[in-house]
C-alpha cells in the first residue's frame, strides 16, 4: 500500500470527473429556512480550494487540526479538504467547554484549529484558521495534490478512556477500504439513493454512513441543523424524497409516539438504518406496521465504525444487530484470555481481526490502553456478546457496564428490552450501584407516557415474567428524561451519582 491513496479522492474524485455523474446532487445541507445543494463537481472543486489554501497556511504533512464549528455544510468541506491536504483533523463538538477543547488540544498537540470563533479562549498559541480564509480563489497551477498512502494517517476522534479522560482514535485513510463492506452488509446504498442523516458533523457515525459512504456510492447525501422536533424528520423525508433514513433508535422513538405517519405518507422510503444504541424489539415491529418498511441495525465502535448489521438480504431477528457483515473475521472471546473463540451461545467478548482495513491504527499517546484492546490477532472492543446457531449477534453491553449482582453477571440491555416492553414505558436506562463491599444492587430508571398511572409493584410483577430474580431491579425510578451523551449513548456514571443516596446501605 505505498502507491498515493486518499480518503476523500476515494470518495469523490471519480463521480466529480465522470460526464454521467459529475452534474448530480452529492450534497444538501437544510436548515430550518431554506437549503443548499452542490453537485459532485461542485463539491470536488470546492474540497481542492480549501485544501490547497490550508496548504498554504501549513506547510508540514501530518499537521493535527482542531474543527471547531457549529454543524454546518463548511464543518463538513473543512473536514474532507483537510484530510485531501494531508493533514490530520480532528472533529470537534461545538458544545465542548473550553476546558474540555484545551484537553483536546494539549492532548493532540494540534497548533492549528479551524473556526468560526474571531476571539482566543484557549491556553496557549494557535493559529486560529477561519472558512473564509480557505475559501478563497486560486489558480489550476496552485492545486495541492495528495501524497498520502492508504496507511497514512487521516483524522482523529476523540472517544472515552478508561480513565475517564478522552483518547484519540487515529484513523489511516484505509479506513474507507474497510468502509466498502458495510454498502453489502448493511447500507446497500445505491446511485440514486437520496440519504438523510439525523446526526452531526462531530461523530463519526454522520461523517461515515452520512457522507462518506453514500458518496462511495455515488448518492445524494442530506444533512440537517435546526429544530429537532420529530415531525421535522418526517417533513424532510417528504420534502426532499429521502429514501434512506438514518439515526439512533430514540429518534425512530420519537417519531412513532409525537407524529402521525403511514405508508403513503413516507413513501420514497426505502427503508431505515439505525445505529448508536440497542433497537427495541417494539419499536421495530411498530415501525414496520405502521411505515411499511424495515429497519436495519448495525453494531459499530469509534475504532472500526459498524461491523455487525442486518440488511436486506438476510432475515431480521428482532433483538439482534444483525451478523458479522461479509469479508469481516469475527469471533467472541473469553472475557479473561485466550485466543479461542468460544462456541454457540457463550457470552464473551466480541472481536475483531487485526487485518480488518478499517480497523484504527492506534490510540494517541496511549499505549497502555492500546495493549489492552489488542489479544493475539484479535482487536476487542470492550462489547459483551454471544453468538447464536444460525450467526446472529446477540449484544450483552460494554463490558465496563455489565452489573456483577449477587455472584450474577447482568446485562443492562436485557432488562431495559424487558423494561421497554411495558405498558406506559417510552424509554428505560439500568445501572448497578454499590451498596456495599460486597453487594451491588440493580436500579432503573423510566420515561412514562402517564406517570399518574406509575405502580412500581405492578412493574415488577409484570416483569417478574419474564426475567430471572436476579436480574430484577431493585428499585424502578420514574424520570423525566433519560441523560445521553451527544451521540444519543445513556449516561450510566451519571445516574449512578444521582441515585447513589437511594441504595439500602
Amino acid at each position: 500500500m505505498n502507491e498515493i491513496f486518499n480518503l476523500t479522492k476515494e470518495c469523490l474524485e471519480k463521480w466529480s470527473q465522470d460526464p454521467q455523474s459529475k452534474n448530480k446532487p452529492a450534497f444538501t445541507f437544510i436548515d430550518d429556512t431554506s437549503s443548499q445543494t452542490w453537485s459532485y463537481e461542485e463539491l470536488w472543486n470546492i474540497l481542492n480550494v480549501y485544501a490547497t489554501n490550508l496548504n498554504k497556511v501549513i506547510k508540514s504533512t501530518n499537521s493535527k487540526i482542531l474543527i471547531r464549528m457549529p454543524h454546518s455544510a463548511e464543518y463538513a468541506f473543512c473536514f474532507f479538504a483537510s484530510i485531501l491536504a494531508d493533514k490530520i483533523p480532528i472533529p470537534a463538538s461545538p458544545e465542548l467547554s473550553d476546558q474540555e477543547i484545551n484537553f483536546l488540544l494539549k492532548d493532540s498537540t494540534a497548533k492549528e484549529i479551524i473556526t468560526t470563533e474571531t476571539k482566543k479562549t484557549y491556553e496557549g498559541n494557535y493559529n486560529l484558521i477561519s472558512p473564509e480564509r480557505l475559501n478563497q480563489s486560486i489558480s489550476k497551477n496552485e492545486m495541492y495534490s495528495s501524497k498520502a498512502t492508504a496507511n497514512a494517517p487521516a483524522f482523529m476522534v476523540y472517544t472515552s478512556g478508561t480513565t475517564s479522560k478522552p483518547k484519540g482514535v487515529l484513523h489511516a485513510h484505509r479506513t474507507i477500504l474497510g468502509r466498502k463492506l458495510m454498502k453489502e452488509g448493511w447500507e446497500h446504498y445505491q446511485a440514486d439513493d437520496n440519504v438523510l442523516h439525523a446526526g452531526t458533523l462531530n461523530w463519526t457515525f454522520t461523517l461515515g454512513v452520512g457522507l462518506m459512504d453514500v458518496w462511495l456510492a455515488g448518492g445524494h447525501a442530506h444533512l440537517y441543523n435546526g429544530s429537532k422536533e420529530p415531525n421535522k424528520w418526517v417533513e424532510m423525508i417528504k420534502q426532499h424524497h429521502i429514501s434512506i433514513f438514518v439515526a439512533v433508535p430514540t429518534i425512530y422513538r420519537q417519531i412513532l409516539k409525537y407524529v402521525e405517519i403511514s405508508k403513503k405518507s413516507l413513501n420514497s422510503l426505502r427503508y431505515g438504518l439505525c445505529s448508536g444504541e440497542p433497537l427495541p424489539k417494539e419499536v421495530l415491529k411498530e415501525w414496520q406496521a405502521k411505515v411499511g418498511t424495515d429497519l436495519y441495525e448495525a453494531l459499530g465502535m469509534t475504532e472500526l465504525s459498524t461491523y455487525i448489521s442486518t440488511h436486506q438480504n438476510i432475515a431480521i431477528k428482532a433483538g439482534s444487530p444483525g451478523k458479522p457483515q461479509p469479508g469481516r473475521k469475527i469471533v467472541i472471546l473469553p472475557e479473561e484470555n485466550g485466543t479461542t473463540p468460544l462456541q454457540v451461545n457463550e457470552v464473551g467478548l466480541l472481536a475483531s481481526h487485526k487485518s480488518d482495513h478499517g480497523l484504527m491504527l492506534g490510540y494517541w499517546k496511549r499505549p497502555e490502553e492500546e495493549k489492552e484492546v489488542f489479544r493475539g490477532d484479535w482487536f476487542i472492543g470492550g462489547d459483551t456478546a454471544s453468538i447464536d446457531e444460525d450467526g446472529y449477534i446477540w449484544f450483552h453491553g460494554r463490558s465496563d457496564e455489565i452489573i456483577k449482582s449477587f455472584g450474577y453477571r447482568v446485562s443492562p440491555v436485557e432488562v431495559e428490552a424487558a423494561l421497554d416492553a411495558l405498558d406506559n414505558v417510552n424509554e428505560s436506562a439500568v445501572f448497578g450501584i454499590k451498596a456495599s463491599e460486597n453487594k451491588t444492587l440493580i436500579y432503573a430508571v423510566v420515561v412514562l407516557d402517564n406517570e399518574s398511572n406509575f405502580s412500581e409493584e405492578k412493574f415488577k410483577n409484570t416483569l417478574a415474567k419474564t426475567l430471572a430474580k436476579y436480574k430484577m431491579p431493585h428499585a424502578i425510578y420514574p424520570i423525566s428524561k433519560i441523560p445521553r451523551t451527544r451521540n444519543g449513548k445513556i449516561k450510566r456514571s451519571q445516574l449512578k451519582k444521582e441515585y447513589a443516596s437511594k441504595t439500602d446501605k
